[in-house]
């Protein structure tokens, strides 16, 4: 399917607008998918997830994806065609809200992407999906959510989980190293010291014991450095876990993300993410 140019202008210049996800989701058909939207995981938070599964889906492997928007911004609507998309491949996709800055920090998403995740791992027989077969996989803000929660052991350990029940992760042009800090809303979300900022970042809290990862990145990424997914790789491997970098040097921050789905054809990206799912073992 060829994205229409009016999408290709939006991607441009508009970036991730509702307008603009409202006319990708508009080119994707919905066909061979079960969409179970709008279900409340943390009502307390007025959060809920939608879900989309394969018709027929039978121990399909589960991905959780949160979306990215500096920690700022999205909603998980503007995403069923990446949702659509993942269960055309056979993934069982579990698509959630997290509260955002300004009404949270760093602790407040990450909580609510500990309790999305926990609901996946405890809803997704319901849905066709293997609980013992569980990715997160997230686009730049989002991407660091998945990191931190797949690295830093304190968040699903709140939720009475570890890391190792995950069979991996995936960051899609995912923000790992990131300091300094200067900007005023990034201190707010991430503190002021030096020693809170360290906190804050994933690449920190990479120890040898922390499930496999798949990262990818375009070169021409000027949001999020490629630099990020460099280092990370390296501190994976500097430890001895499995990784796996794929850089592609024709795409930026959007349009790897949106390599994931109408603009397929630049690039093998979704191929890179279904072999990585079906080769990594179920935990």
């Amino acid at each position: 399917m060829r994205l229409p140019t009016l999408l290709l202008v939006a991607l441009g210049l508009a970036g991730c607008h509702a307008t603009f996800f409202a006319a990708v989701n508009a080119t994707q058909p919905s066909s061979g998918v079960v969409a179970h939207r709008d279900i409340p995981f943390a009502p307390d938070r007025g959060l809920a997830l939608d879900v989309y599964a394969p018709v027929h889906a039978d121990h399909a492997p589960v991905v959780v994806y949160f979306y990215g928007g500096d920690w700022r911004f999205g909603k998980r609507q503007w995403y069923r065609w990446l949702g659509e998309t993942l269960a055309r491949d056979g993934v069982v996709a579990v698509l959630p809200d997290y509260r955002q800055w300004p009404a949270v920090r760093m602790d407040g998403f990450l909580t609510d992407g500990a309790d999305a995740v926990r609901w996946a791992h405890d809803h997704a027989a319901m849905f066709g999906g293997d609980p013992s077969h569980l990715f997160l996989m997230g686009h730049s803000s989002g991407g660091h959510i998945a990191a931190m929660l797949a690295t830093d052991k304190a968040w699903l350990a709140s939720v009475g989980m570890t890391p190792a029940q995950l069979s991996g992760w995936i960051g899609v042009a995912g923000a790992y190293d990131f300091l300094p800090l200067d900007a005023k809303p990034y201190l707010d979300m991430f503190g002021t010291t030096a020693a809170e900022q360290a906190l804050s970042q994933p690449v920190n809290f990479v120890d040898g014991n922390e499930p496999p990862a798949l990262l990818l990145q375009g070169e021409k990424d000027t949001e999020v450095y490629p630099s990020e997914a460099i280092a990370m790789d390296a501190r994976y491997r500097q430890m001895g876990e499995p990784v796996a970098l794929k850089l592609y040097p024709t795409l930026g921050h959007r349009t790897l993300l949106m390599a994931l789905g109408p603009l397929h054809r630049s690039a093998p990206v979704m191929d890179d993410v279904m072999r990585f799912i079906h080769a990594t073992p179920g935990r």
